[in-house]
């Protein structure tokens, strides 16, 4: 009897190790440490980038910052909006938030992304809190840097509450050549530049990126556990169309797709997890785009698709292959549509003119990717002054 106490008190002490291992291994995001940004809040007028995925623990921040009776004079909302449900892309209006009374003041689809300097006028400091992909042509780091330039004019300080980037754990794809510079492509980085945005906004210092060689006075209130191999796991859906990991790590290869005739499953239940079109040859798998919340004009709508279903393919996979233009060069070579396949929308996408042409040409994914490997290289080099986290 005695053994089997003994046997028993060493199971649970174990288990109560491995317990305290893992909660102190979990990632502490910027927002929930408040003894590192709360000081610098007070008497201040507070101004708050964010949307729904702005959480510190279990409460919104807008909801932390006023129950701590801090004065929030304002929200800006990137794209999608402050909850996060409108479409990409789409105008989203100025509005008041019901919860706590606090004025919406919409960055997309107006001023040109950039606030207005009488909108400056009303707040002291910025704090910024938008959880990131880590792609080139995803918004919210384009909100932000717009924000530093406006920041910069204004002499305002700004605060980005970092966040970990879930494909941070590696870089790929090309350089963006600026004369595709877009909405979808704001700065000379790769298309998985593999950063979190607070060390993406020390690098729009540091390499003078901003107008005129503006500077922006930032603080970064770091997360902690993380490094860049941590394979980060979002609570909350950064987006309407990329709900969950999965879509998430595709996301990269798939979004190419919304430069050419093809669809990637917006209007279903698993955006940027297939690919199809009505007339792709040869597949049993095949889904209609309708229109839904987050998606209410998608292409093909209502058109039935035969195509790819990603979503049984491993995680590891798609790690190992990276930014992956296999997915394009299959549903190019299947539709046999030569170049009216692609739309103008694609080099704002992929941010050079040479992979049409290849992928024209009928070069592989392989032999296009080793055209970037050298941007890579530069761009790991070039970024290294910036990082926050381990590699």
């Amino acid at each position: 009897m005695k053994k089997l106490l003994i046997s028993f008190c060493l199971i649970i002490s174990t288990f109560i190790v491995f317990a305290t291992q893992k909660e102190t291994n979990k990632v502490i995001v910027g927002a929930e440490q408040t003894d590192r940004y709360f000081p610098l809040l007070e008497g201040k007028r507070v101004a708050v980038l964010t949307n729904q995925t702005g959480m510190a623990g279990n409460e919104h921040l807008v909801d932390l910052l006023v129950r701590n009776k801090f004065n929030v004079v304002g929200i800006f909302s990137p794209e999608h909006g402050f909850r996060g449900t409108a479409d990409a892309g789409e105008h989203v209006g100025n509005s008041v938030d019901e919860k706590t009374g606090v004025p919406i003041w919409s960055l997309y689809g107006g001023d040109g992304g950039k606030p207005s300097p009488d909108k400056m006028k009303e707040f002291d400091i910025l704090l910024f809190d938008l959880q990131d992909v880590g792609l080139r042509f995803y918004t919210y780091y384009a909100s932000m840097a717009r924000m530093m330039d406006a920041c910069a004019e204004a002499d305002k300080k700004m605060i980005v509450l970092d966040r970990p980037n879930p494909n941070g754990f590696y870089v790929d794809g090309p350089i963006l050549d600026m004369k595709h510079k877009s909405g979808v492509g704001w700065l000379p980085i790769p298309i998985v530049h593999g950063m979190t945005l607070g060390e993406l906004a020390l690098m729009i210092n540091g390499e003078k990126w901003l107008p005129d060689g503006k500077t922006c006075d930032i603080t970064v209130i770091t997360s902690l556990n993380y490094t860049h191999q941590t394979r980060y796991e979002l609570p909350i859906s950064p987006s309407p169309n990329l709900p969950n990991i999965h879509s998430i790590y595709l996301y990269p290869s798939t979004c190419l797709f919304e430069g050419t005739v093809v669809s990637l499953g917006r209007g279903t239940d698993f955006p940027f997890e297939a690919y199809g079109h009505p007339k792709y040859k040869g597949s049993d798998f095949s889904f209609t785009p309708r229109s839904v919340a987050g998606a209410k004009n998608p292409p093909l709508l209502n058109q039935k698709c035969y195509g790819v279903d990603l979503r049984m393919v491993p995680n590891k996979y798609i790690w190992e292959n990276g930014f992956d233009l296999s997915y394009v060069i299959d549903a190019y070579n299947n539709l046999q549509l030569g170049n009216s396949f692609f739309t103008a929308f694609f080099e704002k996408l992929v941010g050079v003119d040479y992979i049409r042409k290849d992928i024209i040409n009928g070069k592989s994914a392989k032999e296009i990717k080793a055209k970037w490997a050298c941007d890579v290289e530069q761009f790991k080099q070039q970024r290294r002054p910036y990082l926050l986290y381990a590699e």
